[in-house]
């Protein structure tokens, strides 16, 4: 395991396989945790090899939690940074889950020397989204609701056991300020920053999760997306072999 100070004296964890370069670079979400989301990826034929970084975010898994952190979606990417750095990555690829593909696509728009390549699985992309019981239901509540009034038992009762699993080792506090975040958005928006990025760009959707709104503007602005049959907002446990194969495929080919 290896750090970084991110904040204060807080400390930004992670997990690292040696390999080749460059560096991929795994980034979970909202109240996931990098290993268990994408370890088993990381380690299929088609991908091992590679040095890989499986990088907690601040308020969640091994990482620190401190109160006084904001926990958007800036402060994440200038937290992800901060452990690149550390680690001496440049020029990475890096594979976001959710919140951690919009906080990838955050990263590249303000540090593009350490990024060259984008995986982005259902990530978001922009802000205010319909209520349900992820990010939005979890905004929907004040913080001080959330966080000592019972909203964190309710959502962890009403999500699906494999997501309760890692949320309860994240820090309810983070995880309300990371869920208000995610609703927020930025400015310019996910969307744009991805459009308008020029690296290789690679949007993963789960058959199961619907269309996605926007897709002929993605495509138009060079995101190859990739639409995993059989398979949710988790793709890479539903669909693991469609999801490597999205993020091994190089630019340009087939």
């Amino acid at each position: 395991m290896k750090q970084a100070v991110f904040h204060a004296e807080s400390r930004i964890r992670w997990t690292e396989v040696d390999g080749e370069e460059p560096a991929r670079v795994y980034v979970h979400g909202l109240g996931s945790a990098s290993t268990v989301y994408h370890a088993h990826i990381a380690a299929r034929a088609e991908l091992a090899g590679r040095r890989s970084l499986f990088v907690d975010l601040p308020g969640h898994g091994i990482s620190d939690r401190p109160a006084d952190f904001g926990y958007t979606l800036e402060e994440h990417a200038d937290a992800l940074a901060t452990a690149l750095d550390a680690a001496g990555v440049t020029g990475a690829e890096i594979v976001g889950h959710s919140m951690g593909g919009a906080v990838a696509i955050v990263l590249a728009h303000r540090r593009g020397d350490l990024v060259s390549r984008l995986v982005v699985t259902e990530g978001n992309l922009d802000p205010n989204p319909v209520v349900t019981a992820g990010s939005s239901g979890i905004a929907s509540h004040t913080e001080e609701e959330f966080v000592t009034g019972g909203g964190h038992a309710r959502v962890l009762a009403k999500v699906d056991p494999l997501w309760a699993a890692t949320m309860r080792l994240a820090d309810p506090l983070a995880l309300h300020r990371c869920a208000v975040g995610l609703v927020r958005g930025t400015r310019p928006t996910m969307r744009r920053m991805l459009e308008e990025l020029k690296i290789d760009r690679v949007y993963v959707q789960g058959s199961r999760s619907g269309e996605l709104p926007g897709e002929d503007g993605l495509v138009a602005a060079g995101v190859r997306v990739v639409h995993a049959p059989e398979a949710g907002h988790n793709v890479m446990f539903d669909n693991p072999a469609a999801f490597a194969a999205a993020v091994a495929r190089p630019a340009l080919s087939g």
